[in-house]
């Protein structure tokens, strides 16, 4: 995984999923179109099981930014969303929410929906 950080600056890694915080969070939705954000737990099996799911959809998604927020560290940000339960996958297109659903998406849902996305 790739710190935001050094995602937020520089394009990074294509296909790389980055790990957001509270400090770079508003500067990434600015800096790119489209930001799909994973809330997850270490401590969390079905977040654990839908890892990998999610870094390979992101190597097949170059163009679109894949991110994690570990809700452990970063309580102000999912209470912001109102993040209830972990995993959920959280779109945002032009900086706005336009896709949140809690659970572990199947690859093949989770490909439609960043097909779909990617369309807008």
């Amino acid at each position: 995984m790739t710190n935001i950080s050094t995602e937020a600056k520089a394009p990074g890694k294509a296909g790389a999923v980055v790990t957001l915080t509270a400090d770079g969070f508003d500067e990434t939705l600015k800096a790119r179109s489209t930001v799909i954000v994973d809330f997850w737990a270490p401590w969390c099996g079905p977040c654990r099981s839908f890892a990998p799911i999610y870094e390979a959809t992101a190597q097949k998604h170059p163009a679109t930014l894949f991110a994690k927020v570990n809700v452990d560290e970063q309580q102000l940000l999912a209470a912001r969303y109102g993040i209830r339960a972990i995993p959920t996958l959280m779109v945002f297109h032009k900086q706005q929410p336009v896709f949140s659903q809690p659970g572990s998406l199947p690859a093949a849902v989770l490909e439609e929906l960043v097909t779909k996305v990617e369309a807008i």
